[in-house]
């Protein structure tokens, strides 16, 4: 579920629709938390589904650790990539905003741990990458680790609406993660191995 202080908007004939904030959403905040109403659909079922309905779901979903499709049920599928996420995703299934979130403001994510099967070029934000790769994951997870655990802190002192929606274990993890740093998972826990071909069964 995304953070109820958000809604969806024209960007820019480029971008197409994004997710941005209707008031303030301060760093720290828990800006999305994988669901009951998300689905799932293994390699196998994605494969089947109909082919109008693939093409809805390469569009959307985004690749889990399992190499499952996830589809966000709500506006959480419109978020956006940037090199310059004003959000940023963590081992236990939800994001934190990473930077206070102003209203009007996209909520971004960096599609760069979402397990993508192909390279794809992005907009250009000034920054060093210009494409974002299936491996970036791999390559970047030691400065995105350290990302987390500089933010995770300001978790603990924000407003969290969305928090009854983390399964306990999980935030007993996350939490203990913050008062140990050497214990909080790295981001890459949340890579898939784009190694095995599911053929249609049809």
């Amino acid at each position: 579920m995304i953070h109820p202080d958000t809604e969806i908007r024209f960007i820019s004939a480029e971008i197409g629709y994004g997710v941005v904030a209707t008031k303030l959403i301060p760093r720290g905040t828990i800006t999305w938390v994988q669901d009951d109403l998300d689905q799932i659909f293994t390699p196998t079922q994605a494969a089947n589904v109909n082919p109008a309905i693939k093409k809805f779901l390469d569009t959307y979903s985004f690749v889990n650790k399992n190499g499952e499709m996830v589809l966000c049920w709500d506006n959480a599928k419109f978020v956006n990539h940037s090199f310059k996420p004003s959000c940023f995703s963590t081992p236990y299934d939800f994001e934190i905003a990473i930077r206070d979130i102003y209203p009007g403001e996209e909520l971004t994510d960096d599609y760069g741990y979402l397990n993508v099967e192909k390279p794809f070029q992005a907009i250009d934000e000034g920054t060093t990458r210009k494409a974002v790769y299936p491996d970036d994951i791999l390559t970047f997870y030691k400065e995105w680790d350290a990302l987390i655990l500089e933010n995770a802190p300001k978790v603990l002192e924000t407003e969290q609406p969305l928090l009854q929606l983390i399964p306990k274990n999980n935030w007993k993890e996350f939490v203990n993660g913050i008062h140990n740093p050497n214990q909080m998972k790295s981001i890459l826990e949340c890579h898939y191995h784009h190694n095995v071909k599911v053929k249609n069964a049809s």
